[in-house]
């Protein structure tokens, strides 16, 4: 039985449809999300959600895009992904995920050690550029 997954940025939904598996990269580790999953709410860091329309889950992804890092809500029914950003991969940019590092580091490097609550929004920022250079690498 498929699952029907909602992706969704600040600029626009990306896709609205039903697959068979969702993978996503939780905050904690990458996490998988098919019909009847117990209802979940999970932090996103940068990397990529990949969708498989068969049951055949072991080959490669139909789809996947990159996010930026958000959060995805799952019931058993519906997975809806709310991601700060989305890219398809096949047109994500290594050069833009550089720039993105460029300022991530540079707004480290500026920031208040001393406060450290204001530090991991900082980190995870630069987790989230280099996953994309490294996303961008791959494909």
């Amino acid at each position: 039985m498929p699952i029907d997954v909602e992706i969704v940025s600040p600029e626009k939904r990306l896709l609205s449809r039903a697959v068979e598996m969702v993978v996503m990269p939780g905050s904690e580790g990458d996490l998988a999300a098919m019909q009847d999953h117990a209802p979940t709410i999970v932090l996103l860091r940068g990397g990529v959600v990949s969708l498989y329309d068969t049951q055949n889950v072991t080959g490669p992804a139909d789809e996947r895009f990159f996010v930026a890092g958000g959060f995805a809500e799952i019931t058993g029914s519906r997975c809806t992904i709310l991601a700060d950003s989305a890219t398809p991969v096949a047109e994500l940019s290594r050069a833009e995920g550089e720039t993105r590092l460029r300022d991530a580091e540079t707004a480290y490097d500026d920031a208040d050690k001393s406060d450290v609550p204001a530090l991991e929004p900082l980190l995870e920022r630069i987790q989230s550029a280099r996953a994309q250079i490294e996303t961008a690498e791959a494909n």
